[in-house]
């Protein structure tokens, strides 16, 4: 499939904006991007460009509904809504895309529905996983992180930065903010998907990440049986991509170059 440098893209009722940077699926492995809670294609900001130059690789970022310029979902969001993404419309976006080999990179919400989609689907197409500050069960720091953060939007100005990236904010905002604040939600756990990845998997994680510990890292190195590598970012907070960008960059590149070199399918493109 042959589409524009940028656009949107009509996965069932879902009208979600995308940026696709360098060579098509059909040319070159691709690495797809899955955002943060409160992010999109645009808050990546220059990471996927450079990402894109460091690998040769494609890199394909979109913007999951409720967010960007995608279409708004109905609240509350359901508290199965990261699984509901990685059973339901990611499937269909790699189709629609033409993804053919890669790897899925994902931060935070992101990577906890890269981590479900990979270990819940047979999915020969990905050779490995970049997981950024990811959730595979809640802990009381990143809750208490999660409630400063609607204190910060109620009666800071974080409302008003986040309006820039998100054509409804209030949608994105408390789409992410509700569900993850509801007493519910101190259950959500998706520790038994570790198990069942079957690709090399990398960790990035700032050392002072506001929303989770170095426990999440703690679990996959316990729970899997794939390979786990980890790179524990000092000066990074939740967001290393934006915090050490360099360290980020280096360390995902070089990943991302072990899993070309090690996949039969990605030297044959």
């Amino acid at each position: 499939m042959k589409f524009a440098d940028s656009g949107f893209l009509d996965i069932a009722s879902q009208h979600l904006e995308y940026r696709m940077i360098g060579p098509r699926p059909d040319e070159a492995p691709t690495l797809v991007l899955l955002h943060e809670g409160l992010g999109c294609a645009g808050l990546w900001n220059d990471f996927p460009a450079k990402l894109q130059k460091a690998t040769g690789c494609g890199v394909f970022v979109y913007s999951r509904a409720g967010y960007g310029q995608s279409s708004p979902v109905k609240l509350p969001r359901p508290l199965t809504y990261m699984h509901d993404e990685a059973r339901e419309t990611l499937p269909q976006l790699l189709e629609a895309i033409g993804f053919k080999h890669g790897l899925l990179i994902g931060h935070s919400d992101g990577a906890s529905i890269a981590a479900i989609y990979v270990g819940s689907h047979e999915d020969h197409r990905v050779g490995g996983l970049v997981l950024i500050a990811p959730h595979f069960f809640t802990e009381d720091p990143g809750i208490k992180s999660i409630e400063e953060a609607r204190e910060a939007y109620e009666t800071g100005d974080l409302r008003q930065r986040l309006s820039r990236w998100h054509a409804d904010v209030d949608n994105a905002f408390r789409g992410w903010n509700g569900a993850w604040l509801d007493p519910d939600f101190r259950k959500w756990d998706i520790t038994e998907f570790l198990a069942y990845i079957r690709v090399p998997i990398l960790i990035v994680q700032g050392e002072d990440d506001q929303y989770g510990t170095v426990k999440q890292i703690e679990m996959a190195q316990q729970e899997c049986y794939c390979p786990v590598e980890a790179a524990l970012l000092p000066g990074a907070r939740h967001s290393p991509q934006r915090d050490a960008p360099e360290a980020t960059l280096k360390a995902i590149s070089e990943f991302v170059a072990r899993a070309v070199e090690a996949n039969d399918w990605i030297k044959a493109a």
